[in-house]
């Protein structure tokens, strides 16, 4: 009989909560893969998993929830936390390397209250057309939030790479877009989230291209960058730490 998995949102913002039951392997994984990807795009202040009712049947399926949390928990300024994992699971979670991003807590409603208590970071998030003009406007954005949150020496580079990251919408998704900017542990995220399944490439973008360098110049002015794909659409986000200049 085939395994099954069932992944429920049960909120959205400003705390995300998905509750996951089932049996987890190395089949039913894309589908867990899936649900969190599609809970991280609204951009939540955190991500509580519940996992109490999440049963893993063999160790490579404990691999296949390592790489689900731990591929997505790069997702800038959204931190995730498992709730109610067994005993196995947790010690496990604990071990997986370069995933220090992922905390575990016991007692999920007890996580969600602790995630709603942590100040949310600032954060300017506003709505595109996908049309030439939008570059400006988030050039503007992006310079006054620099300014607000005392980062004037960014002001160059984050309003190049935010007017790159437009640009690439308005010439190949055509389709409206949420802009956000915001500031977290010393690092400056953007994030730039639309409704074309298209995933980009830096080397789909010619630097004599109208209206920007193209994504080359995203990799190579921030910290970290990447795309996170869901059903209808994508998010592709970077970060640049605040000594970051041009």
């Amino acid at each position: 009989m085939p395994s099954q998995l069932i992944c429920r949102p049960e909120r959205e913002l400003p705390i995300g909560v998905l509750v996951v039951t089932g049996t987890l392997d190395l089949v039913t994984a894309d589908a867990l893969e899936q649900a969190v990807r599609r809970s991280l795009s609204v951009e939540p202040r955190a991500l509580v998993v519940d996992i109490a009712g999440l049963e893993i049947s063999d160790p490579l399926a404990l691999d296949a929830l390592g790489d689900v949390v731990c591929q997505t928990a790069e997702w800038p300024a959204v931190p995730i936390v498992l709730c109610g994992p067994g005993e196995e699971t947790a010690q496990a979670v604990a071990a997986w390397p370069d995933c220090n991003t992922v905390d575990v807590a016991d007692n999920c409603e007890q996580a969600i209250a602790d995630a709603g208590k942590v100040p949310e970071p600032p954060h300017i998030r506003v709505r595109l057309r996908p049309v030439p003009d939008a570059c400006r406007q988030v050039r503007q954005l992006v310079a006054q939030a620099c300014a607000a949150w005392q980062h004037s020496e960014l002001t160059a580079t984050a309003a190049l790479v935010a007017t790159e990251l437009v640009a690439n919408v308005v010439r190949h998704a055509h389709t409206t877009m949420d802009f956000t900017v915001g500031l977290r542990d010393g690092r400056m995220s953007m994030a730039v989230r639309d409704g074309s399944r298209r995933l980009p490439r830096p080397a789909d973008a010619k630097l004599t291209d109208s209206g920007g360098r193209g994504l080359r110049l995203v990799r190579e002015l921030t910290e970290s960058w990447g795309v996170l794909p869901f059903p209808d659409g994508k998010v592709v986000w970077t970060r640049i730490g605040t000594g970051a200049s041009m």
